[in-house]
């Protein structure tokens, strides 16, 4: 069977991104090789390819669900915003132009080729692709131009299923008020609606479900119950950020940046029971935490400058002095350093700023964007913080970055990466590292040999080694529980019966 579906929603988060993975994973299941697509993506949460190309992490997830490895065909074209009114565009992959919000509505029809190129060639090489819409079908401001939604359903003519959220409420008027809003062409592509996120007995729903098929004269397909999973997900849509500290365990606090960037690189952290992750704002916030990460930022200058301003300078001083463990991932690790220069200007308005002075470092922004995976290893060990830490074979990870650091006098390498280049740099006391490497939580095993290390300086007993050695390992679990929920709550026959029928 050859054939593509089309997943959009109401409005964003209502949960399209794990939607389209449970398809993914079910049609695998089921023997066909299946592949997501998303034309266009909003999001600072990205990752590289194999080849270096960067491209939105819910369509890595997806990719993986469906058991193939992820390609930057699935998502052509990735925004990720520089500030309230403009973005970087990156296009196949690579990074084009910073752009107005304004400027890219007008340029963006240029896109039409690449996105129907890249969508091609999933069809020639798969048997059914799952093609992800972004926010909602009803935006009727952006329907002119629209590359994402129903213009490119349209375009594709794929059959589109429409999700709404009922854990949010009005579930019923945003899936009415949106199919409402569709044009008559438009509507002839939609197949069905589901409902997403329902917790409660399904037969509540019963008359309401009649109600709404009479209305919108389109079956629901489903009602897909809440589900608490442990898989990446938009910066713009995560409810991480908002999860209350507890005292219990281990406490690990990340400062949560007005730009904070690939912050899917903490969850391996929450597979373990005792460690309490949370996301802060205020200096106000900060709890002596066993572990205080810095993350990535996508605009490392106007991050710092906020952190400044914002009273964090000191606190942070008081905390690495008093020898807490003190971590800067990307954009975090570049404001550890003595200096960030940007002498063309390519990020901000400064030239020149200062760095919190941890390591004796120097940064310089330059234009051209790095993006690769990395393999290293860990090379570093004492007395104090990581006694006993070692790693073999080397971690993975990958670097998205416009900095290039040159690290002074510093004399103690974090990583050496399996080409002999020195990556990351410690503090002379060795509390203090930073690291260029995304996905460096991944490595379990090593993540479990940093944990122990804070456990025996709480005198909290130590945990064995996890079972699986990656965080992709461990997703395995979560991809097939979601795929069986899934089946149980869709009509899979009629959405077979979709996809072979098409538009």
């Amino acid at each position: 069977m050859k054939g593509k579906l089309m997943v959009q929603g109401t409005a964003s988060s209502v949960g399209k991104s794990v939607l389209c993975a449970a398809l993914c994973r079910i049609f695998k299941q089921d023997g066909y090789s299946a592949a997501p697509f998303k034309s266009q993506n909003m999001a600072l949460n990205s990752f590289v390819t194999r080849e270096g190309l960067e491209m939105g992490r819910a369509q890595v997830m997806q990719a993986e669900a469906a058991g193939i490895e992820p390609q930057v065909n699935m998502n052509p074209v990735l925004l990720k915003p520089t500030s309230d009114r403009g973005s970087q565009v990156i296009v196949m992959g690579r990074a084009v132009s910073n752009m107005a919000a304004m400027d890219y509505l007008q340029w963006k029809e240029k896109l039409l080729p690449v996105i129907d190129d890249a969508y091609k060639s999933l069809s020639r090489d798969h048997d059914i692709v799952i093609i992800e819409g972004a926010g909602s079908p009803a935006e009727i401001n952006l329907r002119e131009k629209d590359l994402v939604n129903m213009g490119l359903a349209v375009r594709l003519k794929a059959p589109v299923l429409l999700a709404g959220d009922i854990d949010r409420g009005g579930v019923f008027a945003s899936l009415y008020g949106t199919v409402a809003l569709l044009r008559p062409a438009e509507r002839d592509l939609l197949k069905g609606v589901i409902i997403n996120k329902f917790r409660g007995d399904r037969k509540v729903l019963l008359p309401g479900l009649q109600q709404l098929e009479e209305l919108i004269k389109q079956p629901v397909l489903g009602v897909v119950p809440y589900m608490s999973l442990n898989l990446d997900d938009e910066d713009s849509v995560t409810e991480r950020f908002h999860s209350r500290s507890s005292e219990r365990g281990l406490k690990v606090q990340v400062v949560h940046l007005p730009r904070i960037s690939n912050f899917t690189d903490f969850n391996p952290l929450e597979l373990d029971d005792d460690v309490n992750l949370t996301y802060i704002n205020k200096p106000e916030e900060l709890n002596e935490p066993d572990l205080l990460i810095i993350p990535g930022s996508k605009n490392t200058i106007e991050d710092l400058l906020h952190l400044r301003q914002s009273g964090w300078e000191k606190p942070l001083r008081d905390y690495a002095g008093n020898c807490g463990l003190l971590i800067g991932i990307c954009g975090g690790f570049q404001m550890l350093g003595q200096r960030i220069l940007d002498p063309q200007k390519n990020e901000s308005a400064f030239p020149e700023v200062r760095g919190f002075g941890f390591l004796d470092m120097d940064t310089i922004i330059e234009k051209e964007k790095l993006t690769r995976q990395v393999e290293a290893i860990w090379c570093y060990s004492d007395e104090v913080y990581f006694a006993g830490m070692e790693e073999r074979p080397p971690l993975t990870g990958y670097e998205i970055h416009m900095g290039r650091t040159d690290y002074r006098s510093v004399r103690h390498p974090v990583f050496v990466q399996t080409t002999g280049r020195w990556e990351g740099a410690i503090s002379e006391r060795g509390n203090v590292l930073g690291t260029y490497l995304h996905g460096i939580f991944d490595n379990l095993t090593w993540t479990w040999q940093l944990l122990n290390v804070l456990r025996r300086r709480r005198g909290l007993p130590e945990k064995n080694r996890p079972v699986a050695r990656t965080y992709r390992e461990h997703k395995e679990k979560d991809y097939d529980y979601l795929a069986g929920v899934v089946r149980e709550s869709l009509d899979l026959e009629q959405i077979y019966r979709v996809i072979r029928n098409g538009a």
